[in-house]
């Protein structure tokens, strides 16, 4: 019969291996997702790539320039903060890394006097900042499976709010994905477009292009192509956010679950050794006792005799 410890170890060796199976199983899923959303993010990036090439050619024309797309305001009174998480934990510092980053920066709008309006995706996000007692605009249930409808809806709060004034910027944060085993937490401001970007937005075209530069004949007029391209250009841009964060969210949950798999198996080895260490004193007490008793039977009866 095994004695009160061993039970105990191996009743605990059932329930790591409980764990470990869920962890593995969760770790083999989250690898399956990563492909998925990469391929999503390549089918996504040509059409805006499309989108940022036509809107900084626009930012290039002294007619598009007047639109409040590219001016940047002469004092930033109210600011909007996009903030982009999962709607699940078990994926390391995903969520956690994004919400030290948005706090960061609505402390450095706040300690500037400007008050921050926000908006964020995912369940992590909402319940930190509904617990703290920040007001949010939330979206939630779709951080794994982004679809242009939801980056729609995102889109439609921090438009309406830039075009009636309440706002004069919109800035993102968002988790950058670069491989497998790179992600980054990146923070940019998503409107007014900043010159930096539409230069960026033209560098790969320009090594590209031998020739000289391009002059663009417009049709409307570039202001009013601004003013019908803003929402789409929006749009695509947090589109491209939500499914690098939900690649970044399923590569985080791979490592994060792999690392527990791992721990896992170190933990049933340190407690397979302990059960049988456990096991083997308790055969080697009981041969202890044999031996004793057979020994106090044979003193027993060369006494009697």
């Amino acid at each position: 019969m095994a004695s009160g410890r061993e039970r105990i170890l191996r009743r605990r060796i059932k329930s790591v291996q409980s764990t470990k199976k869920i962890t593995r199983a969760m770790e083999l899923i989250a690898a399956s997702r990563i492909v998925r959303a990469q391929q999503a993010i390549a089918a996504a990036r040509p059409y805006v790539t499309q989108m940022r090439k036509v809107v900084a050619d626009l930012g290039h024309d002294p007619e598009g320039q007047r639109h409040p797309l590219f001016r940047q305001p002469e004092e930033t009174r109210r600011a909007a903060i996009v903030a982009i998480t999962a709607d699940r934990g078990l994926a390391g510092a995903y969520n956690s890394s994004v919400i030290r980053t948005t706090e960061r920066l609505i402390r450095e709008y706040e300690s500037a006097g400007v008050d921050v309006m926000l908006v964020t995706t995912g369940k992590k996000a909402q319940s930190y900042f509904r617990y703290r007692g920040r007001a949010a605009e939330s979206f939630i249930g779709f951080s794994e499976r982004p679809a242009f409808g939801d980056a729609r809806e995102v889109a439609a709060v921090v438009m309406r709010a830039f075009e009636e004034g309440e706002v004069d910027t919109v800035n993102l944060v968002y988790t950058r994905f670069l491989s497998l085993g790179s992600q980054q937490v990146t923070t940019r401001q998503l409107i007014p477009l900043l010159r930096e970007d539409i230069e960026s937005g033209t560098e790969d075209d320009a090594a590209e292009d031998s020739g000289g530069t391009i002059v663009y004949e417009f049709e409307p007029d570039p202001e009013e192509i601004v003013e019908k391209l803003l929402p789409s250009w929006v749009e695509a841009e947090l589109l491209v956010a939500l499914l690098e964060g939900a690649a970044s969210e399923q590569a985080a949950r791979q490592r994060a679950m792999k690392a527990a798999t791992d721990n896992a198996n170190d933990l049933l080895e340190t407690l397979t050794r302990e059960a049988n260490n456990a096991r083997q004193a308790e055969i080697t007490q009981e041969i202890s006792e044999i031996v004793g008793g057979a020994n106090a039977l044979a003193g027993a009866s060369a006494t009697s005799e």
